[in-house]
């Protein structure tokens, strides 16, 4: 004989998941939208908010390097590490904005 609790054991496991599950709940089952920031992002935008503060002089080329290249690497690992598709195309989004943003510092 199986016991309720077998059975509803059985039901929670056999419950198909639906697009929102998949788009935002972690592999344990949470909400996940936003998180603490990591230390990437941290970085990246502390960098960009030091831009403002200092727009010219001999700093302004190393904070943006500083800024950019740790926005990239968030991004960069949002979207291939991220928790659930929601954080994964965020990911995508950001790192495509940084590389659309920044093509006027290609010169040819």
């Amino acid at each position: 004989m199986t016991s309720q609790r077998n059975r509803d054991l059985e039901k929670l496991e056999t419950k198909p998941t639906t697009l929102f599950d998949r788009i935002f709940r972690d592999s344990e089952g949470n909400v996940v939208i936003a998180q603490m920031p990591n230390p990437p992002l941290i970085t990246g935008l502390a960098a960009t908010f030091l831009q403002l503060i200092f727009p010219s002089g001999n700093i302004q080329p190393a904070l943006y390097l500083v800024g950019f290249g740790a926005l990239f690497t968030w991004a960069w690992q949002e979207l291939f590490e991220g928790i659930n598709y929601f954080r994964r195309a965020l990911g995508l989004i950001v790192l495509v904005g940084l590389i659309a943003l920044n093509l006027n510092h290609i010169s040819l």
